[in-house]
């Protein structure tokens, strides 16, 4: 009889085992050579996908390369007197494009043996370079070479910020490799020129060739060329504005370099020498001029024209002026000096033509320490050098220079004003009262007037500013800038028209193409000229008057003007002008201390004079 079978087989006979060595499963038992390949595929796979990764991270955030080489710079804004002087620009400084071929081959050289000595060797990356770097980092115990070649460089300039990560390190790399594989090593060369950083806002030879040396980058010596070169370890350290004996010492070590790189010999290198001698610092004439005028004068600019291209804006500043400005509050002001153990910490000064045209504009006593403008920025009190449009309102309701009112105590609502001297002259007219700056008088000359018609008259001179409606308005309580003062005056000196002060006269573009001229004045009449004859008269006398306020300030010409101090003397003023020019002087101090007696026929007086004198030099009296 037959026996039963079952699934598994038959019924005598057991399933078979797997033999050893014969599952087909990687993972089972089997040869070793087959877990291998298994186990090498999944690392492989997963290192791919680890490269993959990385990649990814540092190509991700690549900026448009195409677009980076074809990238535009920021609009340059220049300040221009009309004498053609540039007074101060905005933006950075960038020349025309120059091929390395079209160079002396100094230059290349200089900066082939000391940046990168096989640039054209190399594939854009220079392992000995690398190995070398990072053995003298080793000895040396920190940083003191990079391993950076001109083509990393280049990358870097022209795609890549100048953060310090490792991401952005081996963006450079890539970007590196793709230019070596993208442009010829001259090309390459030639971006790099026309794009490195030579400090001082100064990108590409060929606008370091002519800011530096004043030459076209074709006519560099090879002095000149090694200059260059040595810029490149530090830009803003090593060139020769900022250091002029730093520069030298590096340039040296670049022609030391080019001697050992076989580019120059040694009679070549010590004659090139001989032209450091040729090489001056920076050309400016005493430091940078009108610095705090240049910054108001770029705040308007957009009032005129869209900053989209390069603009010449041409300025008012007269060189000559200015610098008798400077020179004159320097004087002053210097430490150590008569104003400033009075306590008197800040000077400003502003000048401006019959037409408003501001020639001259001193912000502050230092403009390294302080950028901050105290002519255009700053209100303060004026004291009595408002007083004139106090006497202005009182012509205008029927009273002349020869009126006579009581210097007595008043009290208006309460309030009861003293003079200086604490003393009363009783009857005197108001050409008197002006020159001596009696108090109680010009409070009486505003009351007859009426507050309102004070205000009114300071509004037709120009001032802008809130003016209080309280009796002290008459004493120039209300607080303006000096620049606004000024002006005011301005009429007085012009016999009546009213002064708009104002910094530009012309915007043209790169080609010369004008975008903008002034046109037009100020605003025309805005007094009788019957009333500036007689303010001229009565400020005239502050100045020549025997016991007037402002006898610091007295020319060799004819001249009016009107002191000024505030409360507890912390600001002093004096205001005054000729036919030819109209200035204001403001000293004190920024918050506001008072000063050990400084009045405004004191130090602002003779500062104002000491101005009036230089800028005037020359011109006829009349």
């Amino acid at each position: 009889m037959k026996a039963a079978r079952s699934r598994g087989g038959s019924a005598t006979t057991p399933p078979k085992k797997p033999k050893p060595g014969r599952d087909a499963s990687f993972l089972g038992p089997g040869p070793r050579w087959k877990r291998a390949v298994y186990w090498t595929a999944v690392i492989g796979l997963w290192g791919l996908l680890a490269l993959g990764g990385a990649v990814t991270y540092v190509v991700w955030d690549l900026p448009d390369v195409d677009e980076a080489i074809a990238a535009t710079r920021k609009p340059t804004v220049r300040l221009v007197t009309l004498d053609g002087r540039e007074i101060a620009r905005r933006g950075d400084r960038y020349g025309q494009a120059v091929l390395v071929e079209h160079l002396p081959p100094a230059l290349p050289h200089a900066i082939l043996s000391t940046e990168d000595r096989r640039f054209y060797s190399h594939f854009g990356i220079d392992p000995i370079g690398i190995a070398r770097a990072m053995w003298t980092n080793i000895r040396a115990g920190g940083i003191r070479q990079g391993g950076s070649t001109l083509t990393q460089q280049a990358a870097k300039n022209l795609f890549l910020t100048p953060d310090r990560t490792i991401k952005r390190k081996l963006q450079e790399l890539a970007l590196a490799l793709w230019l070596e594989a993208k442009f010829t090593k001259d090309e390459i060369f030639t971006i790099y020129l026309n794009r490195v950083y030579f400090g001082r806002g100064v990108y590409g030879v060929d606008a370091a060739a002519r800011y530096y040396f004043d030459v076209s980058p074709r006519n560099l010596s090879i002095y000149q060329s090694a200059m260059l070169a040595g810029m490149l370890k530090g830009p803003n350290s090593y060139n020769p504005f900022s250091n002029l004996e730093r520069a030298k010492k590096r340039a040296a070590q670049v022609l030391d370099n080019m001697v050992a790189a076989g580019h120059l010999g040694d009679e070549d290198a010590k004659r090139a020498l001989r032209d450091a001698a040729r090489v001056r610092g920076e050309r400016t004439d005493g430091g940078p001029m009108a610095q705090h005028f240049a910054d108001w004068a770029f705040a308007q600019v957009p009032d005129f024209v869209t900053i989209d291209r390069d603009l010449t804006v041409f300025v008012t500043i007269d060189p000559a002026k200015q610098r008798a400005a400077e020179r004159a509050v320097e004087r002053m002001m210097k430490p150590g000096g008569t104003a400033d153990k009075r306590g008197a910490s800040e000077a400003a000064l502003v000048a401006l033509a019959p037409d408003g045209a501001v020639v001259a504009l001193v912000g502050g006593r230092d403009y390294g320490e302080s950028q901050y403008n105290r002519v255009v920025q700053a209100k303060r009190q004026p004291g009595s050098a408002f007083k004139p449009m106090v006497y202005l309102a009182g012509l205008d309701a029927g009273l002349t220079p020869e009126t006579k009112l009581t210097d007595e105590p008043v009290d208006v609502d309460g309030w009861r004003p003293s003079n200086f001297k604490n003393e009363f002259l009783g009857p005197i007219t108001l050409t008197e009262a002006m020159a001596r700056s009696v108090n109680t008088v010009a409070v009486k000359v505003a009351e007859r007037a009426g507050r309102g018609r004070v205000q009114a008259v300071a509004r037709k001179l120009g001032v802008t500013s809130d003016l209080t409606a309280a009796p002290s308005l008459a004493l120039g309580v209300s607080e303006m800038t000096l620049l606004e003062l000024t002006a005011a005056y301005g009429a007085f000196a012009t016999g009546g028209d009213g002064v708009w002060p104002y910094a530009i006269t012309e915007i043209q573009d790169a080609a010369g193409k004008p975008l903008y001229v002034r046109s037009g004045g100020g605003p025309g009449r805005v007094i009788p000229a019957g009333h500036a004859g007689a303010i001229n008269a009565m400020l005239s006398a502050v100045i020549d008057h025997p016991d007037g306020t402002g006898r610091a300030a007295k020319l060799d010409r004819p001249a009016a003007g009107k002191t000024g101090t505030s409360q507890d003397h912390r600001d002093a003023l004096f205001v005054g002008y000729t036919p030819d020019l109209i200035a204001g002087v403001w000293m004190g101090n920024d918050n506001g201390t008072p000063m050990k007696g400084v009045t405004g026929g004191s130090f602002p007086a003779r500062l104002w004079k000491d101005f009036m004198t230089a800028a005037l030099a020359g011109r006829p009296a009349r």
